[in-house]
C-alpha cells in the first residue's frame, strides 16, 4: 500500500510561537545581560575568544539562558545537544555523551551539552557528567532558575564559570518586541499591524522581565485582533490589557528568602514604604502570613530592642491577630506593626550583650557562682566545709533606698550590657549610669 498520503506535512516555521522563532542569533540580540555580555565582559570574551569549558546560567523565566546556549554554540561552531534536568535520566546522558565523543573523534567536532533546569538532576546524575567535563568530551551549560550554590552540587559548581541573569527591563522589553513587528520572516513583519506605543509598554511593565511572556502577550494580541476597515490589525492598549491582564510575581524559593530579606532589612533601616512594598509583594506572591509575623516578632527584640519596649508587645498583638481573624483582613494588623517597627528607634543592644556572654561562655570561661548569690542549702554545705566567703551575706535590694544597694553579682564585673542612647534606651542608660557610679563610690566586698 503506497504511504502517499501518510507523508509528514511540511512544518510552517510560522506554526511555532513567536518567542521560539524569535529566539536570538547573535549575541546582540539578546535582551539585557549587558552587566555579562557587554563589550569587554568576562562571558563576552571568552565566548568570541572560544575559551570556555563549562558555564552555569541562573536567573529567573525568560531572561535567555536557552538562548544564550544557543547562540553560545553558533558563535563556536560546535554541535548543541540538550536535555531537560525534568525528564531526562543517565542513560540518556550517556547517550549523548557517547554521540559527543564519537563527534569529536571522527570529526574533530566539539558538542555543547545544555541542560535546561539541572537542579532537577540528583547527585548521582550530576556526577556522571564530571569525568567527561575533565577529559573535554562535552562543553557543559547548565540553565537554572534557582541559586546554583544551593541546589547544584559543588564538585560541578566547581568546574563551571557561574553567570547570573537578570529579569529584562521594560526599556529593553520593547526594542526585543518592535523587531518582531518588523521581521517578516521570523515575526509578525508580514501582517499589516498598526501599534499603540501604549500599547507595548504597558506589554512590557506587566511581563515582570520575561522575554518570552512579553512576546507570547504580543502575539496573542496581534492573531486575536481582526484588521478593521482599514485593512490594519490595530493594537490598542486595552487589547494589550486583555491579553495580558495580570503581572506575575517571580516568588520561588530564592525569592522567598530575598524578600523577606528586603522586607526585614527595610524596617531595621527604618523605612516604612519600602518595608510595606516588601509586604505587599509577600502576601500578593502567597507567602504564609504567620512566617511574616514570626519575623516581625524577632525584628522587634533583635532591632528595635529596649530602644522602644511596646514594640515587642505590637508585634506578638499582631501576630495574634492574625491567627485570630485570619486572612486577608490579617494584612491589617501585618501593616500596622511593619510600619511601626520601621518608625520606631532602634537598638540591638540587649541582643549584642547576650552574644557577648555567649562568646564567653562558649570560650570557657564559665565561672563559679558566688556564695551569697547561691541557694540556702548550697550555702549552708559551703559553710561546713569552710569556705572562705562562705560568711558574705546577699543583700536584699528592696531593704535599701531606691531599691539598690552596691553588691557583686559577676565575679569579673563585666559590662556586657552597653546601652545605646535612642529612644527609651537613653532613660534606662541613665539609669545604668548612676547605678553604677554608686556603685564605683561604694563598691561591696569582693566575693
Amino acid at each position: 500500500m503506497s504511504d502517499l498520503f501518510h507523508q509528514p506535512l511540511a512544518q510552517d516555521p510560522r506554526n511555532e510561537p513567536l518567542a521560539s522563532r524569535m529566539r536570538p542569533q547573535h549575541l546582540d540580540e539578546i535582551a539585557g545581560q549587558q552587566h555579562i555580555l557587554a563589550p569587554g565582559k568576562l562571558l563576552r570574551r571568552a565566548i568570541e575568544s572560544d575559551r570556555f569549558t563549562s558555564l552555569i546560567f541562573y536567573g529567573p523565566p525568560g531572561t535567555g539562558k536557552t538562548s544564550l546556549a544557543t547562540v553560545i554554540a553558533r558563535m563556536t561552531g560546535s554541535r548543541f545537544e540538550s536535555l531537560n534536568g525534568v525528564e531526562s535520566n543517565v542513560a540518556e546522558i550517556r547517550a549523548k555523551i557517547d554521540q559527543a565523543r564519537h563527534y569529536r573523534e571522527m570529526r574533530g567536532q566539539t558538542t555543547i551539552l545544555f541542560i535546561d533546569e539541572i537542579h532537577r538532576f540528583s547527585k548521582s546524575q550530576q556526577d556522571v557528567l564530571l569525568p567527561h567535563i575533565e577529559r573535554g568530551v562535552i562543553r557543559f551549560i547548565g540553565a537554572t532558575t534557582h541559586n546554583p550554590f544551593f541546589h547544584i552540587n559543588s564538585p560541578l559548581t566547581s568546574r563551571s564559570q557561574i553567570f547570573q541573569l537578570e529579569p529584562v527591563t521594560t526599556a529593553e522589553l520593547i526594542p526585543v518586541m518592535e523587531r518582531a513587528l518588523h521581521d517578516a520572516t521570523r515575526g509578525l513583519g508580514h501582517l499589516p499591524i498598526a501599534v499603540e506605543e501604549k500599547a507595548l509598554f504597558h506589554i512590557a511593565e506587566k511581563s515582570d522581565g520575561d522575554v518570552r511572556k512579553a512576546l507570547t502577550a504580543l502575539e496573542l494580541a496581534i492573531l486575536t485582533t481582526q484588521p478593521a476597515e482599514d485593512g490594519m490589525i490595530h493594537l490598542s492598549l486595552e487589547v494589550a490589557e486583555e491579553s495580558i491582564q495580570k503581572k506575575s510575581i517571580a516568588y520561588d524559593e530564592d525569592n522567598h528568602y530575598d524578600t523577606i530579606s528586603a522586607f526585614i532589612k527595610s524596617i531595621r533601616g527604618s523605612d516604612p514604604d519600602a518595608a510595606l512594598y516588601w509586604l505587599a509583594k509577600m502576601l500578593h506572591a502567597g507567602e504564609d502570613p504567620r512566617f511574616i509575623s514570626r519575623r516581625l516578632v524577632i525584628l522587634a527584640s533583635e532591632d528595635v530592642g529596649l530602644a522602644d519596649p511596646a514594640a515587642l508587645r505590637i508585634a506578638i498583638d499582631a501576630h495574634h491577630a492574625l491567627e485570630f481573624i485570619g486572612m486577608p483582613e490579617g494584612r491589617i494588623p501585618l501593616a500596622h506593626a511593619a510600619v511601626y517597627l520601621a518608625a520606631a528607634a532602634k537598638s540591638n543592644a540587649a541582643y549584642m550583650g547576650l552574644n557577648r556572654a555567649m562568646e564567653d561562655v562558649a570560650q570557657g570561661r564559665t565561672l563559679a557562682v558566688p556564695q551569697h548569690l547561691r541557694t540556702k542549702s548550697s550555702k549552708s554545705l559551703a559553710s561546713r566545709s569552710g569556705t572562705q566567703d562562705a560568711e558574705l551575706e546577699y543583700l536584699y535590694s528592696h531593704d535599701y533606698p531606691e531599691n539598690y544597694v552596691p553588691q557583686a553579682y559577676l565575679p569579673e564585673g563585666k559590662n556586657y550590657y552597653i546601652p545605646s542612647s535612642n529612644g527609651h534606651e537613653k532613660k534606662i542608660k541613665d539609669r545604668l549610669d548612676y547605678l553604677r557610679s554608686l556603685f564605683e563610690k561604694e563598691p561591696p566586698p569582693a566575693p
